[in-house]
């Protein structure tokens, strides 16, 4: 299935897109919370549409080593900064006080490309952990983290943390990423997860992709198709939505039987623990479900 020629006109997004802006109130304890400890979310910085819902309920996926990002992904919302920036060795302390105060199961926790960094920010993963466990012992951790330019032993530091879930997504199909993720390679994206999966097995894995960029059903198929030799566990499947003129805009409007059947045929057909695929899904969406898949599949 594919769209129209040209980009879209975001005023024409359909129904099932439209989600009522959050009111104040409801994310107001989040966000100043985040404020007064001086923290990112993802959330925030990358507009994310649940951001009513998942503030609402007291969740939010922690942006750690930004808001500057090293990449300028032309997706992405979050601002470009390729200047040389000291990590900030308050921030684990800071961010493992807000998942104590907002009493989180499970926490996310992501960051930015810094590709200025030796160890591409392991190190700061790290010790964003270990705050976690000291401060909310019970809490399960998921990190969402970036490629480290094929840094392998950066890898190995961050899973040698132990993670309950690692997360790095694929983003898109290969024939886009040159046009969508120009300084990212699929084939070293796929490696991360597998050597994630042969030397740590005890973790659980997990992906995700954007439709609506100029792929087609059968190149998105092929992505779950690769996800599942690399053994991920979890998919996450959403609409891409265009953030401003400056990005790329959005290529076709998948509908939501659409993303039923991508849910069909990765959790029916390939085997994937979970398929979380929806039009706004995201790949912290319904984060703290994982879980209860942990429990269902022990390891």
């Amino acid at each position: 299935m594919t769209g129209p020629p040209g980009p879209l006109d975001p005023v024409l997004k359909p129904d099932w897109l439209r989600v009522k802006a959050p009111q104040r109130e409801r994310i107001g304890a989040v966000a100043d919370l985040l404020v007064d400890l001086r923290l990112n979310t993802v959330c925030q910085e990358a507009s994310c549409p649940n951001i009513g819902e998942c503030f609402a309920g007291g969740t939010a996926t922690f942006l750690i080593m930004g808001p500057g990002c090293t990449r300028a992904c032309p997706y992405c919302d979050i601002d470009f900064d390729r200047s040389v920036r000291a990590l900030d060795p308050t921030e684990p302390d800071r961010l493992g006080e807000a998942v104590a105060r907002l009493g989180l199961l499970h926490v996310v926790i992501t960051s930015v490309n810094r590709d200025d960094l030796p160890d591409g920010g392991a190190g700061q993963f790290v010790a964003c952990m270990e705050a976690v466990r000291q401060r909310a012992p019970g809490t399960t951790i998921e990190l969402l983290i970036p490629d480290f330019c094929g840094n392998w032993d950066a890898l190995a530091t961050v899973m040698e943390a132990a993670p309950d879930v690692l997360n790095h997504n694929i983003e898109t199909v290969p024939r886009l990423y040159r046009k969508a993720r120009p300084q990212g390679i699929y084939a070293r994206s796929l490696e991360l997860l597998m050597r994630v999966h042969e030397a740590w097995p005890r973790a659980y894995t997990k992906s995700g992709i954007m439709v609506g960029l100029g792929e087609e059903d059968h190149e998105v198929q092929a992505v779950m198709d690769d996800l599942r030799r690399q053994h991920v566990d979890i998919m996450t499947i959403g609409q891409y939505l265009s953030p401003g003129p400056r990005h790329l805009p959005v290529d076709r409007f998948v509908t939501p039987a659409q993303f039923d059947a991508y849910k069909d045929y990765g959790e029916r057909h390939l085997g994937f623990l979970q398929v979380v695929s929806s039009p706004l899904t995201r790949s912290s969406y319904h984060a703290g479900e994982v879980r209860r898949l942990m429990q269902q599949h022990p390891r």
